[in-house]
């Protein structure tokens, strides 16, 4: 599984494409080694953790506009980690992106050019004592990639970690 997340995250970083040549394969082999390693109950934990993770990434593609190359990523650790470890992957992964997310926007715009504009759009909010959605021009600079092969790379590393970390850690 690290193995093709980190070839999707080359390829996400590089070309802003996660592959379907690296994503289908990965999702039929995560389930053959649950089926081999874990017989008919590991093929059925493998195959909910498919199932429940690229439910929940259909539905962020359809709500929140990510690629449909996350989409089966994700589906794709679900198949190999399960269903519980896929979730907590995934969730790791979200916030491990929109970690890298943050500061990739903070490189590129400056922390106080961001405080400065968040200043100025929450005092129009109080003046029109309402939401106000940001204009296009302020919406501009969000419009960065989110690199989530990434960040399911470093979310893969994290749960197949927990074994070998101390017990009562917090990863425990």
């Amino acid at each position: 599984m690290l193995a093709l997340l980190a070839v999707a995250s080359v390829t996400d970083v590089r070309e802003h494409k996660i592959y379907n040549w690296n994503t289908y394969p990965g999702i039929v082999l995560g389930l053959i080694l649950n089926l081999a390693i874990g017989g008919w109950i590991g093929l059925q934990d493998s195959a909910m953790g498919f199932a429940l993770c690229g439910f929940i990434m259909v539905a962020c593609f359809i709500l929140f506009n990510i690629g449909g190359g996350d989409v089966k990523l994700i589906s794709m650790m679900g198949a190999f980690l399960g269903i519980q470890d896929g979730i907590e992957a995934m969730l790791w992964t979200f916030i491990l992106g929109s970690i890298m997310g943050l500061a990739i926007l903070i490189w590129k715009l400056g922390f106080i050019h961001i405080l400065k504009k968040s200043w100025e759009h929450l005092r129009l909010v109080f003046q029109a004592k309402g939401w106000i959605p940001p204009t296009d021009e302020e919406r501009q600079p969000m419009q960065r990639w989110l690199f989530l092969a990434p960040a399911g790379f470093a979310a893969g590393c994290i749960i197949l970690a927990k074994p070998w970390l101390h017990t009562g850690g917090i990863f425990c």
